[in-house]
C-alpha cells in the first residue's frame, strides 16, 4: 500500500542492513564453501549453518536489550552463538577459521539493486544505515560493498538494539530531524511496525529469498505502510528520484 502522499516527504531515509541491502545468507553460504575448499572440509550444509546461526541472532540481541548484559556489539554476539551452531552442527573449526567466518558479517554482498538504488536515493534525501551492525562492521562492508551512505547510525549510537526506541529516535536526533522527517526502511515487518510506534514513516521493501526459495514471512507489508516497493530501484522510483 502506498500513502506516501498523505504525509510530507522525508528529508532522510534510514535503512535496515542485514536483509534489506545486503543477501546476508548467500554471502555466509559463500564464505563457508570458501573456508570449506581451502580446509578440505566437505559434507558441510553451509545453507542450513547460515540459518542455524541467524536463527540465534534475535535471543542473543535479547540480552542485551533486556539488561542481562552490558552492550556489546555483534561480533561479540555472532562469535557467541557461532560457537552453539558449529558444536550443533558437529563441526570443529579453530579459532581463525571461527574468525574468519564472523567476519563475514562485514564482508555481505548487496542485493543487485541495492548500489544504484541507494545512488539514486541519495540525489534527493539523505541516507544512512539504522542497524543493529555496529559502526565498524557497516563502514568495512560498505567500503567493500560500495554502499553510499552519508553516515553511520542505529543500535552502537543508542546502546541497545533494534526495536527498542532509542535505535529509531537517537538516529534521527543524529541527524538534526524529527521522527516524522525520517522514512525507514526495511523488508522486515517487525522492524517498520517499531519505527512507526515511535512516529517515522515506513517504507517496505521487499525480500522474498532472504531466508531462501522456502521463505514464508515478510513477502509482503502486513500494516498500512507509506510505501511499498519491489527493490530499492523502485523505491527511488515511487520517490521520485
Amino acid at each position: 500500500m502506498d500513502h506516501s502522499s498523505e504525509r510530507e516527504p522525508p528529508k532522510a531515509l534510514l535503512f535496515d542492513v542485514f536483509g534489506t541491502c545486503v543477501d546476508w545468507r548467500s554471502s555466509l553460504v559463500r564464505e563457508g564453501e570458501a573456508l570449506a575448499r581451502r580446509r578440505g572440509l566437505t559434507g558441510v550444509d553451509w545453507a542450513a549453518l547460515a540459518d542455524a546461526w541467524r536463527g540465534r541472532y534475535q535471543p542473543q540481541l535479547a540480552t542485551v536489550r533486556s539488561g542481562a548484559r552490558p552492550w556489546v556489539n555483534l561480533d561479540v554476539l555472532h562469535a557467541e552463538s557461532l560457537e552453539g551452531v558449529l558444536r550443533s552442527a558437529g563441526l570443529e573449526l579453530g579459532d581463525d577459521d571461527r574468525g574468519v567466518l564472523t567476519g563475514a558479517w562485514h564482508r555481505l554482498d548487496p542485493w543487485p539493486d541495492t548500489v544504484e538504488g541507494l545512488t539514486r536515493l541519495r540525489r534527493r534525501f539523505i541516507i544512512a544505515p539504522n542497524s543493529n551492525g555496529h559502526i565498524a562492521l557497516i563502514v568495512n562492508m560498505a567500503r567493500r560493498a560500495g554502499l553510499p551512505w552519508d553516515a553511520v547510525l542505529g543500535a552502537e549510537l543508542a546502546g541497545t538494539y533494534k526495536p527498542e526506541p532509542e535505535v529509531y529516535l537517537r538516529s534521527a536526533r543524529a541527524l538534526g530531524l524529527t521522527p516524522p522527517q525520517v522514512m525507514m526502511v526495511a523488508a522486515h515487518n517487525g522492524d517498520l511496525a517499531a519505527a512507526a510506534r515511535y512516529g517515522l514513516q515506513t517504507a517496505f521493501v521487499a525480500r522474498p529469498t532472504e531466508y531462501g526459495p522456502g521463505q514464508t514471512s515478510d513477502l509482503a507489508p502486513e500494516f498500512a505502510v507509506d510505501i511499498a516497493a519491489r527493490d530499492l530501484v523502485d523505491l527511488a522510483c515511487l520517490l521520485g528520484t
